[in-house]
């Protein structure tokens, strides 16, 4: 998500006009940020203390060290600086209930599941996955499901791994489920938490960008992408909604934020709730086909 404050470095002079012009054009190619005209202070402010650290004595100096850095470590740290990640334990409780009601009970029969949590930020969205799915299938869910979760954020993916928390990040949580699935950290970490050892084995972290080909993902049954497409213009929602139904086996859901909309979006899904689609089955698409117009 776009950086929302300026930060301590805000005592950097704004961008120019042409500087600005090469920052927004870098971070749209790259990772579909939309920077809208008026944020040249507070990119500064955010990039400001990067530029420091690099030795670079202007932003045009900056630019090319992002640009020419073989490694790509340094346009990492570019995204990093300019998006920030807001995200809590089961954010959007909706879904959650949806999830347990509705879709959990059509793969009964399944012998494997797969979810895809896609731009999973700090990892509360994937760990409150493995949660529902744990509670609601027991046992089983060690052997049968399988969680993706991806972000551009090389920072926020390790912190993910990790899976450790503040206490204040639970607030809300169920006090039994909260016993279940998180362990209580001692001396140094006194009012921190970790997730157990199931709970971690469930999810999987990857780094991916939307923009860029999603099919080394795979195809799954379900896929979580939230609050992330409401930072994108119309023509790369256009692109990451196609590209996310295509990995969308048939019958399965996309979730998305409850502030985003496919309004305007040629996606061939199926509007099923607030901020659920679906994609149709075999079955129901050969159906189609033989109805009469």
């Amino acid at each position: 998500m776009p950086a929302t404050d300026a930060g301590p470095a805000a005592s950097i002079r704004p961008l120019k006009a042409r500087e600005f012009a090469q920052i927004r054009q870098l971070a749209y190619e790259t990772f579909g940020l939309d920077l809208r005209a008026g944020k040249e202070a507070l990119v500064s402010a955010r990039l400001g203390k990067h530029m420091r650290e690099s030795g670079c004595g202007s932003f045009d100096e900056y630019y090319r060290h992002v640009v020419e850095d073989p490694t790509g470590e340094a346009l990492v740290t570019l995204i990093d600086a300019l998006t920030t990640n807001h995200t809590s334990f089961f954010r959007e409780p909706a879904h959650f209930d949806f999830l347990r009601a509705s879709v959990l009970p059509q793969w009964k029969d399944r012998r494997s599941v797969a979810v895809w949590s896609a731009a999973c930020s700090t990892g509360e969205e994937p760990y409150s996955i493995a949660m529902c799915l744990l509670g609601e299938l027991g046992p089983f869910a060690s052997g049968m499901v399988r969680i993706l979760a991806t972000d551009i954020s090389t920072r926020v993916l390790a912190q993910a791994k990790r899976g450790i928390y503040p206490a204040e990040r639970f607030e809300g949580l169920p006090s039994a489920q909260f016993r279940k699935f998180w362990l209580r950290g001692e001396r140094d970490w006194a009012g921190w938490y970790r997730a157990k050892k199931e709970l971690r084995a469930l999810v999987e972290f990857r780094r991916l960008n939307l923009l860029e080909s999603l099919s080394q993902a795979g195809v799954f049954p379900l896929i979580f992408c939230r609050n992330v497409m409401i930072y994108f213009d119309k023509p790369t929602q256009q692109q990451v909604v196609q590209r996310l139904g295509e990995c969308l086996e048939p019958g399965g859901y996309l979730f998305i934020g409850h502030a985003e909309s496919l309004n305007g979006i040629r996606h061939g899904l199926e509007y099923v709730r607030p901020a659920v689609y679906r994609k149709a089955s075999q079955g129901e698409r050969e159906k189609g086909r033989r109805e009469p117009c």
